[in-house]
């Protein structure tokens, strides 16, 4: 059903439907290849994207892209093309996001792996338990499985 089904046939017949007649009586106005604010793409989700898009990425200490990352550099690189800001070291990366508990993780919020108080690395949640990350030397950014239960989430606000 378009928007125009909804809005009462004599405006249409009359040729009269404009945009404001259309939400003054309460319907929509569909334009074609505009998503919706529902249907839009987050921040989170533009960055999962991005992250994707650098699989195979050779990992560099220190990098902070296009073509190579450390993993706070990746974070950082994605999340930048996604226009938010982060600082750059995983541990700031904590410091600056929302902490939320792992039942309410979404796919685009941070990973931050810990060992006591001291986060040491950190990637992009993908959902289905997995992360988007760069490694370490001589390996390449991947999705790969989380293999730890010592992490902490966080949302990019």
């Amino acid at each position: 059903m378009t928007a125009l089904n909804r809005v009462p046939s004599l405006m249409v017949r009359a040729g009269t439907a404009s945009a404001l007649t259309i939400a003054a009586v309460g319907g929509s106005v569909v334009v074609p290849g505009v998503a919706s604010d529902a249907a839009a793409a987050t921040p989170a989700t533009k960055a999962l994207q991005v992250a994707a898009s650098k699989k195979g990425s050779p990992y560099k200490w220190g990098a902070t892209g296009p073509r190579r990352f450390d993993c706070s550099g990746f974070t950082l690189y994605s999340f930048k093309k996604a226009g938010k800001k982060l600082p750059r070291t995983a541990a700031q990366q904590y410091n600056k996001t929302h902490h939320i508990s792992s039942k309410s993780r979404k796919a685009g919020d941070l990973v931050f792996f810990h060992s006591g108080s001291s986060v040491y690395h950190v990637g992009i949640y993908a959902g289905k338990g997995k992360i988007w990350h760069a490694p370490k030397t001589g390996d390449v950014v991947r999705l790969q499985k989380i293999w730890t239960k010592s992490v902490w989430y966080g949302r990019v606000s």
